[in-house]
């Protein structure tokens, strides 16, 4: 009877004590997370109850397990299991504590700064900064579950020695992964592009929607997902619309008669961009850029408050200005010359410059003209 009820009393009060110890932090994370409301903290914490409950049952089990007197010829296997349970549950809690301090942070800078350029900026470097504080936690762990077994722990002396010669040879052969890994970190803190900003790559209009270590995921306006590595970035050319003020001018060009009403058309515009919403009401302005045999080239210049704005106030500029020609002035629109060509008076009449008619075929006679 002792030999059953010890080890289910071990057991059974490692399991109860954790749960019930689980149950109380957790109500006074819920009761401190109303007195504060102000602040996402405690109620962050919360995701973390999972592994703390694993923590709490590894250490108890680990601890007692020797008094339970069960699987005694498997008692070093157990107790390494517990022990790798308990490495791992502990870097899974490590990681999630982490996140929530950083996450409170980041939800408190960007409630008391309204500016979205420095926002973004903190985002991106929160992000990264996660994802490397998860990296280190993870290998640690994994680390220091290797030690625990006695094989590698000594085999880790001769790998000690041999470390200059696989430092040199994992360098070479993940060159273009540690390029990607820098150059997320110069990014992060480089302030080159952010999570959000509006960028143009490889001819591609989108939005940052990812950035991790080693790639980048734009979404483009008609909801692709591009994904290159970041060090794309860091060694080609690429246009950051977001970056500095979000505020832009927009472009739309139309090709016209000579005979349009250029007077009218910059009266047109100026009343296009006030029932316009997305126009910020900086600047406007409409002239002839160009002129070909046939067309005028006419540019018009319109401003708005950030990339989406500009795009609108280009579409509906566009339209409406083509819209009011074809009914207004249809021969402003561009027109295809079918007349006959004339000539030069000097042609017409039969002569040439410099008053010598021109010379007669053999065959043919004065009577001809009559």
């Amino acid at each position: 009877m002792e030999n059953l009820l010890r080890p289910l009393i071990v057991v059974g009060g490692s399991v109860v004590l954790t749960l019930f110890i689980g149950w109380a932090t957790d109500r006074l994370l819920c009761k401190a997370d109303e007195r504060h409301p102000e602040t996402s903290l405690w109620g962050l914490l919360r995701r973390g109850r999972i592994p703390y409950q694993l923590v709490l049952c590894a250490a108890l089990l680990r601890g007692s397990f020797d008094r339970a007197e069960v699987l005694e010829d498997h008692r070093v296997g157990v107790g390494r299991t517990l022990t790798l349970v308990l490495i791992g549950s502990a870097a899974w809690l490590a990681v999630r504590i982490v996140g929530a301090v950083v996450e409170t942070t980041y939800t408190r800078y960007a409630r008391v700064h309204h500016d979205a350029a420095r926002v973004r900026r903190v985002r991106t470097q929160v992000s990264l900064i996660m994802r490397v504080v998860s990296a280190v936690v993870g290998v640690v762990a994994v680390a220091a579950m290797l030690l625990t077994f006695p094989a590698f722990r000594a085999a880790g002396a001769s790998l000690l020695a041999s470390a200059g010669i696989i430092g040199i040879v994992a360098g070479v052969a993940a060159q273009s992964t540690l390029s990607n890994m820098f150059a997320g970190f110069q990014i992060a803190f480089g302030d080159m592009v952010r999570m959000g900003d509006t960028v143009v790559v490889d001819g591609e209009w989108g939005t940052v929607e990812e950035i991790t270590l080693t790639f980048l995921t734009v979404r483009t306006w008609d909801e692709r997902r591009i994904t290159m590595p970041v060090s794309y970035f860091t060694s080609k050319p690429f246009e950051n619309w977001s970056r500095g003020t979000p505020q832009m001018t927009g472009i739309v060009h139309w090709h016209v008669d000579h005979s349009a009403p250029l007077d009218a058309m910059r009266e047109k515009l100026r009343d296009i961009l006030r029932e316009c919403p997305a126009w910020d009401g900086r600047a406007y302005g409409l002239d002839v850029t160009d002129t070909t045999p046939n067309t005028l080239e006419v540019r018009a210049l319109a401003t708005a408050k950030d990339a989406d704005d500009i795009w609108t106030v280009r579409v509906i500029v566009r339209e409406k200005m083509i819209r009011w020609l074809a009914e207004e002035h249809p021969y402003a629109l561009p027109r295809v010359n079918t007349a006959d060509a004339l000539l030069p008076p000097n042609r017409a009449n039969g002569r040439v410059p410099g008053g010598i008619a021109p010379q007669r075929r053999a065959h043919e006679s004065p009577s001809a003209d009559r």
